[in-house]
């Protein structure tokens, strides 16, 4: 049985502004998007240009807050909102959903594309590999916070969260997430997009892997308290996943009738 380190969340502060790690992970994030952009971009894997790719992580960047925020307030407690809706906005008391954040994101995309005269596809492809690294970030963030831990269980790696009142050892599902939805979907989606695909294909691929490993890591999750298991004995993080890898299956079947890419990684 291991013991959280119980990191500090404030990694230092200047006067009365403290920066917390969580933030800083979120920096982190957005900063390895823009290197695999650019290497992407430097690559000629795509229309884009540099500054193409700058202007989309900044509207990206809003698509991830706005989006995670809204996913938040209305997958997991919509009534409580309603009721003080002036705390929607009270984003540093916590509260982001991945499944809202990809919501605002692809219709970051979407706007995007449009005003480019791409096709949305050809930007999600685009995307896709530049997302893993940051959710790995954002998973080692959720690790120091000492948040979202496991369920309770006695594998030699189990730890003691000091948040858990109970004081059990859990799994630290947010590694597992960090490992799995993070560093290995990197290197999947990676290895994938080195030869050239169909449109579509890239996107498809990460749809369906971020779905599956996170539809397994939540078996070793703590359901959150306010909801617990839903229909059919799944987290709401499954039943959100779920709709993700059918989606993939269905892109990457359509994607078999499109054309290849010019260029590979």
């Amino acid at each position: 049985m291991l013991e959280h380190p119980s990191f500090d969340p404030v990694a230092f502060q200047i006067g009365p502004v403290a920066v917390h790690w969580y933030g800083l992970m979120y920096l982190l994030g957005f900063a390895l998007a823009w290197v695999v952009g650019r290497r992407l971009v430097a690559r000629g894997v795509t229309r884009l240009t540099r500054n193409d790719l700058e202007d989309l992580i900044f509207y990206a960047i809003i698509g991830v807050i706005v989006g995670g925020r809204l996913g938040y307030v209305l997958f997991y407690k919509p009534a409580y909102y309603l009721q003080h809706p002036l705390e929607i906005f009270a984003v540093w008391e916590g509260g982001m959903a991945f499944h809202g954040g990809l919501i605002g994101v692809i219709a970051v995309i979407a706007w995007f594309a449009w005003r480019r005269g791409l096709r949305l596809l050809e930007v999600g492809d685009l995307v896709a590999p530049m997302v893993p690294l940051g959710l790995a970030a954002g998973r080692m963030g959720n690790f120091i916070n000492g948040e979202l831990w496991g369920r309770v269980s006695h594998v030699p790696w189990a730890m003691v969260f000091p948040g858990a009142r109970d004081g059990l050892p859990r799994h630290p599902s947010q590694l597992y997430q960090f490992a799995l939805e993070g560093l290995l979907l990197f290197l999947i989606v990676w290895w994938f997009a080195r030869k050239p695909q169909p449109l579509g294909r890239v996107s498809a691929v990460f749809l369906i892997g971020y779905g599956v490993f996170r539809f397994l890591v939540e078996y070793t999750r703590e359901p959150d308290s306010f909801l617990g298991l839903l229909a059919g004995g799944f987290s709401m993080g499954q039943w959100l996943s779920l709709p993700m890898i059918l989606a993939g299956l269905w892109i990457f079947r359509w994607s078999a009738r499109q054309p290849s890419a010019v260029a590979a990684i």
